[in-house]
C-alpha cells in the first residue's frame, strides 16, 4: 500500500472507532480481516496513524476546527509528525486510495493555527472534566505532563534473574536495539518508531527461555521498591495475569512463599504458564471461589502483601490512547471505592511489622495520596515508609531518580515527562510491630 492509500485506510478505521463505539484494536483487526491484501507493514502502519489521530484527538480537532476522522488524521499527522502543509497535501492528492485533496478550510487551519491559546484539556489531550484533576495533580505542569503521557511509549522488557542476566539478555535482543533502562537495573528498552511493527520479542528465543518478560520500566520499579526479600511470605492481592508476581519471585530467589490472587480469575488464566515459563516454584495460585477466604490461611502472617490496585489507568494512556476517551467520571467514583475494599482486605493480611505496599497505574490524587491518607485514618497502626528512604533499592541510581520523581508525604508518582515511564503511584507502609 502507498503512504496515501495507508493514510485513506486509517480514516476509515478511526471512523468506525467513533460511530461503533469500539475500541481500536478491534477495529484495526475488522479492517484487516476485511483486507487481507494488506501486509504486516501496512497495517502497523495504518495502526500507527490511528493512535496517532487518538493519542492527539482533542488537539488535532482545534487545529483543524473540525472534529471529523479525516481532520484529527490531518492535524495529527502535523502535530504528532511534524509534517508541513505541502508534505500533507502530497498524500491527499485525490489519485486512486488516497484521500481528496485538501480543501482551502483544510489548507488555512494546517497552515495558520496553532495551540498557543487552547484550552488545558485540549493542548494535553485529554478529557475536560478531569481537569480539575489535573490541576491538583501537576498545577501549571499539567498541559506538559499531560502532553508527555500522549507520547508513544516504548517497549520495555524486565530481565528474569532466575533465568538471565541483563548483559546476557540484552546481546541476545541486539538485533531490536535493545538498551538498558535509565532506572530499572533489570530493565531492557526497544525504541519504537511510529509506523514500527512489533518486533516479535514473543517469538525470541531469550523470552521463550523465560528469560525476559514485558513490562514497563514504571512497573519494574514499583515492584523493587516493594523491597521483597528471599525466605518472606508474600501475598499479591491483585496479581491479574501477573507482571509483578513474576519480578516479585525473582526478587525474592526463589525462596519463601509466594501467594498470588485477582478478585477475577478470568485475569488469572496467564499466570500459570508465565510462572513455569519463568522458573518460578515458590508460587501458589489462589483463585477465588465464590465467598470462600481463599487466603484465610494467611490472615496476619504476611511479611509483605502488595496491592496493585484496580484504577482508572490514566498512567497507562501512551499504551492504550483511546481508554482515555472512553473514561467517564463515574469510572473514577466505582475505582476509588473498590481500592476502599482491597486495602481494607490487605491491612488484615499484614502482620505486626509487616509492610503493605499500594501501587496504582494512575496519576489522579483521588487514587493515590487521597487513598493512602483515607487509609491512615481507618488504620492507624500504620506509617507511611518516606518516599525517599523506598528509592535508595536503586542503589547508586536514587539520588537521580529522586531528583526526577514526584514525591510527597504518602509516596511518589512516576510519569512520562518525569521519569520516561508509565504514570505509577508508589506507597510503601509499615504495621506497627
Amino acid at each position: 500500500m502507498t503512504p496515501a492509500a495507508r493514510l485513506s485506510a486509517a480514516i476509515d478505521v478511526l471512523g468506525a472507532i467513533e460511530a461503533e463505539r469500539i475500541p481500536a484494536q478491534n477495529a484495526l483487526k475488522s479492517w484487516g480481516t476485511a483486507h487481507r491484501f494488506a501486509g504486516s507493514g501496512d497495517r502497523a502502519a495504518i495502526a500507527g496513524l490511528v493512535f496517532d489521530a487518538l493519542r492527539r484527538h482533542a488537539s488535532s480537532a482545534y487545529l483543524m476546527d473540525d472534529d471529523s476522522a479525516r481532520a484529527r488524521l490531518l492535524g495529527a499527522l502535523k502535530l504528532e509528525r511534524g509534517l508541513d502543509v505541502e508534505a500533507i497535501a502530497a498524500l491527499c492528492n485525490g489519485e486512486r486510495f488516497a484521500p481528496a485533496p485538501l480543501s482551502e478550510a483544510e489548507r488555512n487551519a494546517l497552515a495558520t493555527r496553532t495551540l498557543d491559546e487552547a484550552p488545558s484539556e485540549i493542548a494535553g489531550d485529554y478529557p475536560a472534566w478531569l481537569d480539575p484533576h489535573f490541576a491538583e495533580a501537576f498545577g501549571d505542569d499539567r498541559v506538559k505532563e499531560a502532553a508527555a503521557m500522549a507520547s508513544r511509549a516504548p517497549l520495555d522488557l524486565r530481565v528474569n534473574t532466575l533465568r538471565a542476566k541483563r548483559e546476557k539478555a540484552q546481546a541476545a535482543l541486539s538485533h531490536l536495539g535493545a538498551t538498558p533502562t535509565p532506572w530499572s537495573p533489570l530493565g531492557l528498552r526497544i525504541v519504537l518508531g511510529a509506523d514500527a511493527r512489533n518486533p516479535g520479542v514473543h517469538a525470541e528465543e531469550i523470552f521463550l527461555k523465560g528469560g525476559v518478560e514485558v513490562q514497563d520500566e514504571g512497573s519494574q520499579l514499583a515492584a523493587l521498591f516493594t523491597q521483597a526479600k528471599p525466605g518472606e511470605q508474600v501475598v499479591d492481592l491483585c496479581a491479574g495475569a501477573g507482571g509483578k508476581t513474576l519480578a516479585l519471585a525473582a526478587m525474592m530467589q526463589g525462596k519463601g512463599r509466594l501467594l498470588a490472587t485477582d478478585r477475577d480469575k478470568r485475569q488469572l488464566a496467564p499466570i500459570h504458564q508465565r510462572l513455569s515459563r519463568a522458573g518460578v516454584h515458590n508460587a501458589e495460585i489462589r483463585s477465588p471461589r465464590g465467598a470462600e477466604d481463599v487466603l484465610a490461611d494467611a490472615s496476619g502472617k504476611a511479611d509483605l502483601v502488595v496491592v496493585d490496585a484496580p484504577c482508572t489507568g490514566t498512567g497507562t494512556w501512551r499504551r492504550n490512547p483511546d481508554a482515555k476517551w472512553r473514561m467517564r467520571p463515574g469510572a473514577l467514583e466505582i475505582r476509588l471505592k473498590d481500592q476502599v475494599e482491597v486495602l481494607t482486605r490487605a491491612a488484615s493480611l499484614v502482620k505486626p511489622g509487616g509492610r503493605l505496599a499500594y501501587i496504582t497505574c494512575s496519576v489522579l490524587p483521588q487514587e493515590n495520596s487521597g487513598q493512602i491518607e483515607a487509609f491512615l485514618a481507618r488504620e492507624p497502626g500504620f506509617t507511611v515508609v518516606p518516599p525517599a528512604e523506598v528509592i535508595t533499592a536503586l542503589g547508586e541510581r536514587a539520588a537521580a531518580f529522586r531528583e526526577a520523581v514526584r514525591l510527597s508525604p504518602q509516596g511518589l508518582l512516576m510519569t512520562p515527562l518525569r521519569t520516561g515511564t508509565d504514570g505509577f503511584f508508589v506507597s510503601l507502609l509499615r504495621k506497627a510491630g
